[in-house]
């Protein structure tokens, strides 16, 4: 079936087993491909959501620039979106992420702003530096600052990825699992799992180098996209059973057992997903069904030692 716009190959992404990685006796585990996404990431489906929200109210109107800060992943998915609907879009980014994300986001159009890093550590002092340049810049005439950490839409666009969880594993999800950023996505995903299954187990993972939401201390790691090194604004621990954490080097593990293994290429946050899921795979046992994500394609992250280097 031909699609209207890029916009619609959004989402539907596909759900498998893992098989290889999976200790003996525990539960199924389900990841989704993320990757499978028009730019390679979960991303594009909260920003196609909440650009469309702020069209729908007026707060982005024709020839507004759209502004906002990122780690990369989500600077792709606005570039895509705004490159489909014909905004222009300037992106506050840094060398702590991989190259391949800022490239892509250029190609699709965006201006880059890089602000640099300490080594290409991030620290949450990094991320407030993008956050204030972002607010600097959006404070000019006809821009609109996206702002990502405070957007009431982004939740609405994982609810898709919620009922396509549940309707893949067959009816059957008893417990969830995913990484923190913005944590949009693990709020939109479990508020749809908990309406099919009110007992649903709910785990969210960090890097245990700055494990802030388990009061830990904050500090600097190599997982991008999550562990921004304060509580983020839409995070509600009420909806969660445990945390979980693991260091940048166990999640670079994971991912290269996943990419052996099983044939799944994904970056390293969806290694600390696996890492979660199966810890908690082999609490519940044989009989459960625990689902995670695959949050994007390990070809985002070939300019970096993910793949590169053996450790």
């Amino acid at each position: 079936m031909t699609s209207a716009s890029v916009l619609e190959a959004i989402g539907n992404t596909p759900l498998v087993q893992l098989q290889r990685v999976v200790p003996s006796g525990c539960a199924r585990v389900l990841v989704k491909l993320e990757g499978a996404n028009p730019t390679g990431n979960m991303k594009d489906r909260m920003a196609k959501a909440a650009i469309e929200a702020a069209e729908a109210d007026g707060r982005l109107r024709p020839g507004d620039t759209v502004v906002e800060y990122t780690g990369g992943s989500t600077g792709a998915s606005l570039a895509l979106v705004c490159a489909a609907k014909g905004y222009r879009l300037k992106i506050v980014t840094s060398d702590a992420f991989s190259e391949e994300k800022t490239q892509t986001t250029r190609a699709l159009g965006a201006e880059i702003i890089l602000i640099p890093s300490d080594n290409r550590k991030i620290t949450e002092p990094l991320i407030r530096r993008m956050i204030d340049t972002a607010r600097q810049i959006s404070q000019e005439p006809g821009h609109w600052w996206f702002d990502q950490l405070n957007n009431r839409d982004a939740a609405t666009g994982y609810h898709a990825m919620g009922e396509e969880i549940w309707k893949q594993a067959g009816g059957t999800v008893d417990a969830f699992v995913q990484s923190v950023g913005s944590a949009h996505s693990l709020n939109g995903v479990t508020k749809v799992l908990r309406a099919h299954n009110p007992g649903l187990h709910v785990v969210a993972a960090e890097p245990a180098e700055s494990a802030v939401l388990s009061g830990g201390a904050k500090g600097s790691h190599q997982i991008e996209g999550i562990g921004i090194g304060f509580v983020p604004p839409h995070w509600r621990p009420e909806d969660v059973n445990e945390r979980e954490s693991a260091t940048t080097e166990q999640a670079v593990r994971m991912c290269r057992r996943l990419a052996r293994e099983e044939g799944i290429f994904a970056g390293t946050s969806s290694g600390l997903n696996a890492i979660a899921a199966l810890r908690l795979a082999e609490r519940l046992g044989s009989e459960a069904t625990v689902a995670t994500i695959m949050i994007d394609s390990g070809l985002r992250y070939m300019s970096t030692d993910l793949y590169r280097v053996e450790r």
